[in-house]
C-alpha cells in the first residue's frame, strides 16, 4: 500500500531528526547516520522539495564532548550541554551539506520567537528567503537561553510549529521507532503499527507511549505535534529514522511508519499562527450567546459577551476565549489590555468610549484575529 503523493503546489518538508538517532543512544554524534539522512535531503531539494531540518542533539552531543552519561536535571548545567553541543551539532551538518553543494543556516528558537506576531512574522520571512536561496535552516530551540516560561519544550513540537511557520505539506518525525502502535510494543507482543489515521482521532492520543531516556518526549509528543500541524493542512510521518533511504521512499509513497492525516484544508496564515499559540497571555470567559457567536456565527467577540477577564496582557496579545467550564473555545488577538476588557465585561460595544474615556475598537477580539480550536 502507498500513500498518496502531496499536491502541493511548491512541496515542502520538515524533518525532524530526534536525539537518540542523532547520538547513537548517548554516543556521541553519529556522522555517519547523519550524513546519510543530509544526502536524502539534498535529493529531496533536487525533486523540487524545500528542506527544513529542526534538529535535536544539542544537549546530548555536549553531554558526549563533556564526558557526561546521564542527563542534569538543573537547567543552567542543561543550557551549558546546550551551548557546548550546538557548536559541534550545526558544524557536523555543515561539513556534510558542503560537499554536495549546499550551504545551512543555523537558526535557534524560543516559544517567544513564535508566539510574538512581529518575530514569528521576521523569523518566517528569514526561512522563506533561506529556502529561496537554496539553503537548508537547521532549527533547534535555543536551550542555552530558554526558559520554562518560554520554551516549547519538545522538538517533536517544535517542528510543528515550523511546519506551521513555513506552511509545509508534510513533516517527517524521525525516531528510534517504527511508529505508533496500538499498544506499546515494548510490553505487548500482540501490538500492532498504526499505519494510517486522523491525527484528531482520540484513539491515536490514548496509545501514544512515553518519554524515552535522552529525548524530551514520546510518541504523546509526537501524536500532540502531528495535531498541531494538522491545524495547517499538514501530514505528519512518524517513522524510523534508521529505515532504508527513508525520505526518499516517503516521497514515493510508500506506507512507512504511521502517517497522521489532518481533517481538513490549511487555514490562512494568520490564523495558523494562531492556532500554533501555545501559551497565552490571557483569558476571557465567554457567555453561551458568545460561544454561538463565535463557533456557529464566524463572529467577531464582543464585550457584551464577556463575563471575566483573567491575566496579564495588552492590546495585540494572544489571549484564550473559554467557555463557562474553562474549556478554550478560541484564540485571538485582544483589541484592549486586561484593565479595559475588565472594564468592559458584559458591556454593549455603544459604551466602550464612556467606560474607557476612549474608543480603539468596537470588538475585543476581531473575527480575523482569532481561531476557533474546539
Amino acid at each position: 500500500m502507498k500513500h498518496s503523493p502531496s499536491n502541493h503546489p511548491r512541496r515542502r518538508w520538515v524533518v525532524k531528526i530526534g536525539s537518540s538517532l542523532l547520538t547513537n543512544h548517548g554516543e556521541g554524534l553519529d556522522r555517519t547516520a547523519i550524513a546519510d539522512w543530509v544526502k536524502q535531503m539534498v535529493d529531496l531539494q533536487d525533486q523540487g522539495i524545500d528542506v527544513v531540518l529542526v534538529s535535536s542533539g544539542a544537549i546530548a552531543a555536549g553531554m558526549g564532548r563533556l564526558g557526561w552519561t546521564v542527563k542534569p536535571k538543573s537547567v543552567d548545567m542543561l543550557q551549558a550541554a546546550a551551548a557546548v553541543g550546538q557548536t559541534s551539532l550545526v558544524q557536523c551538518y555543515q561539513d556534510c551539506f558542503a560537499p554536495l553543494g549546499k550551504n545551512t543556516a543555523q537558526i535557534l528558537l524560543t516559544h517567544d520567537d513564535l508566539s510574538n506576531r512581529n518575530r514569528y512574522l521576521n523569523a518566517r520571512n528569514a526561512l522563506r528567503t533561506l529556502l529561496d536561496l537554496g539553503v537548508v535552516p537547521v532549527i533547534n530551540e535555543n536551550d542555552t537561553v530558554v526558559t520554562d516560561e518560554i520554551r516549547v519544550g519538545d522538538n517533536d513540537t517544535l517542528g510543528a510549529l515550523v511546519a506551521n511557520l513555513v506552511e509545509a505539506d508534510v513533516l517527517v518525525i524521525l525516531t528510534d521507532q517504527q511508529g505508533l502502535f496500538d499498544a506499546d510494543p515494548r510490553h505487548n507482543a500482540q501490538a500492532k503499527l498504526i499505519a494510517n489515521a486522523r491525527a484528531s482521532d482520540p484513539f491515536i492520543a490514548s496509545v501514544a507511549a512515553g518519554a524515552g531516556a535522552l529525548g524530551s518526549g514520546g510518541m504523546a509528543t509526537k501524536v500532540k505535534a502531528a495535531v498541531l500541524a494538522a491545524r495547517s493542512g499538514t501530514r505528519t510521518h512518524i517513522c524510523a529514522g534508521k529505515e532504508t533511504d527513508v525520505l526518499l521512499r516517503l516521497l514515493q509513497g510508500e506506507a512507512i511508519g504511521t502517517l497522521l492525516v489532518p481533517d481538513q484544508e490549511p487555514v490562512v496564515a494568520k490564523k495558523q499562527w494562531l492556532a500554533g499559540h501555545l501559551k497565552t497571555r490571557g483569558k476571557m470567559v465567554l457567555d453561551a450567546g458568545a460561544v454561538s457567536a463565535l463557533t456557529q456565527g464566524g463572529k467577531s467577540l464582543l464585550p457584551v459577551g464577556v463575563t471575566a477577564v483573567s491575566g496579564h496582557f495588552h492590546r495585540g496579545d494572544a489571549v484564550s476565549l473559554v467557555d463557562t467550564t474553562g474549556k478554550v473555545i478560541a484564540i485571538g488577538l485582544s483589541n484592549y489590555d486586561e484593565a479595559d476588557c475588565a472594564k468592559l465585561c458584559g458591556a454593549p460595544s455603544g459604551d466602550i468610549e464612556r467606560l474607557l474615556g476612549y474608543l480603539a475598537e468596537p470588538e475585543l477580539v476581531h473575527r480575523d484575529n482569532l481561531v476557533v480550536v474546539s
